[in-house]
């Protein structure tokens, strides 16, 4: 090989490991993904990142001043329709197994105007300008934070199942539920249980802090990505879900043994607490 041809391999080997180190270019080529999901008409969820963003498209008037105003009043249609759009969205969040955001603003005044406050203050994540005029704008905004806030129970849930960690369990620092293959679809605030039905985790093991913070679980693909999460931190318990537990497919189940190796270690319950949980889904 030639000096020059030495030299081009280099070059081309340390942009190679340049791409694959950064994240993002990481997530285009495919080793790294999130678990997404539509919703609204134009919606989606990532639900990785706890972000809902919307889309909506302006055109721009028919006979305008001047190019200026034209781009002007499509980028103002096109950001109320990605609000409205936004708000259809998140309306279709589904909070647990039987309630959808959209439930709790039908019964509460309250949450709905709260709801539509937030989605009015949803950030404009991107702005792409088409060739006949027309503009696309993105908003997005977080299902944790105020949104949780509102959502979430306030008042104490009812009383977990009773456990009795032993001294001699196990302790782990989080914990893996791998429900691949199962359909499951994610919540903001999904329930694990046991073979009995019984909740060995849910809103009645959290401390509300946490959860309105980083969310009462998170959800990935990839089981390598999930152990090295920083959710779980360095010793996680891995345990496979049987099943998926009512019609929404939110809620999942663990085998009794596995229950009880989670409930083995007053450290565990302390981690289960800070919402220190992640759920594999496809």
């Amino acid at each position: 090989m030639t000096a020059k041809g030495l030299l081009m391999f280099v070059l081309a080997a340390v942009l190679l490991v340049g791409v694959l180190s950064n994240p993002v270019h990481a997530q285009m080529i495919g080793t790294v993904k999130d678990v997404e999901t539509s919703v609204g008409s134009s919606g989606k969820i990532d639900w990785t990142t706890s972000v809902i963003t919307a889309v909506g498209i302006g055109a721009p008037p028919a006979n305008p001043a001047n190019p200026a105003q034209a781009r002007a009043m499509a980028e103002r249609a096109a950001q109320v329709v990605a609000y409205r759009n936004l708000l259809e969205s998140v309306k279709g969040v589904r909070v647990d197994s039987q309630t959808t955001v959209e439930n709790f603003m039908v019964t509460s005044d309250v949450i709905r105007t709260q709801v539509s406050g937030f989605v009015q203050g949803a950030m404009i994540m991107d702005k792409k300008y088409m060739s006949d005029g027309s503009v696309e704008v993105t908003v997005g905004m977080k299902l944790t934070g105020a949104l949780a806030d509102q959502l979430l129970p306030k008042t104490p849930p009812a009383a977990p199942m009773a456990v009795a960690p032993s001294a001699s369990g196990q302790a782990f620092t989080g914990l893996i539920v791998d429900a691949r293959g199962l359909g499951v679809r994610p919540a903001m605030a999904p329930k694990v249980l046991n073979e009995d039905g019984k909740e060995v985790y849910g809103s009645a093991w959290i401390n509300r802090d946490w959860a309105v913070r980083e969310g009462m679980v998170g959800y990935l693909k990839d089981q390598g990505q999930a152990q090295q999460n920083p959710r779980v931190t360095d010793k996680p318990l891995m345990v496979k879900a049987i099943k998926t537990t009512g019609d929404a497919r939110v809620d999942v189940v663990i085998s009794n043994a596995d229950a009880a190796m989670l409930q083995g270690a007053a450290q565990n319950l302390s981690f289960l607490e800070k919402c220190r949980v992640i759920i594999l889904v496809d």
